[in-house]
């Protein structure tokens, strides 16, 4: 059951344009008529089932896709290469569909040098919150959201300078701009 409710929720994702895991694995529990499973695949368990789903059903489309965000994440890391960009998330991974937005995260001690950037810039934004783990505890960081011309998202998360060096960062979940410059030449 674990492993059909991970391709089912992977189907919605890529078909429906869901981009959050727990809303996809809850939508194909009710479909499956497992509403109270304790039993739901894990993300990645979903992520695997989306891989496979787009290279048998969106092989001809998903490549150019996932290039076009990749291109889009790199331009904007480019811009904000001041803050150390890393980009993280399913534009990362591979499993980003046309409904995906871009995730970065940046590494500074002020914040507000950040803000007072994408101001300086004459870049429109909206603020937020992210909710992170950073050295084992739970916090609160300041989030930007931009929007391209093409309403297409990227969430700008700013977390401490010394957070880049926690050693939370691993090559399959965490990407610099040398390393999405190598995605796309793959």
């Amino acid at each position: 059951m674990r492993e059909q409710l991970a391709h089912q929720a992977a189907k919605l994702m890529a078909e429906d344009g869901i981009t959050d895991h727990a809303y996809a694995k809850r939508k194909a529990a009710k479909q499956l008529g497992a509403v109270d499973t304790h039993h739901l695949p894990s993300n990645e368990e979903i992520d695997s089932a989306l891989r496979s789903f787009r290279m048998l059903y969106q092989h001809e489309s998903h490549p150019s896709v996932l290039r076009e965000l990749r291109i889009e994440a790199l331009s904007k890391m480019r811009l904000l290469s001041d803050f150390h960009p890393y980009l993280t998330g399913s534009v990362m991974n591979g499993t980003a569909g046309a409904n995906s937005d871009i995730n970065i995260m940046l590494f500074s001690d002020d914040a507000k040098a950040v803000l007072l950037f994408l101001l300086k810039m004459n870049i429109e934004f909206e603020d937020g919150e992210w909710k992170v783990r950073i050295a084992g505890r739970e916090e609160t960081v300041p989030s930007y959201t931009l929007r391209n011309e093409a309403e297409l998202l990227t969430h700008v998360i700013v977390l401490p300078a010394n957070a880049r060096h926690s050693g939370s960062r691993h090559p399959e979940t965490h990407a610099d701009i040398t390393a999405v410059e190598a995605l796309l030449l793959s």
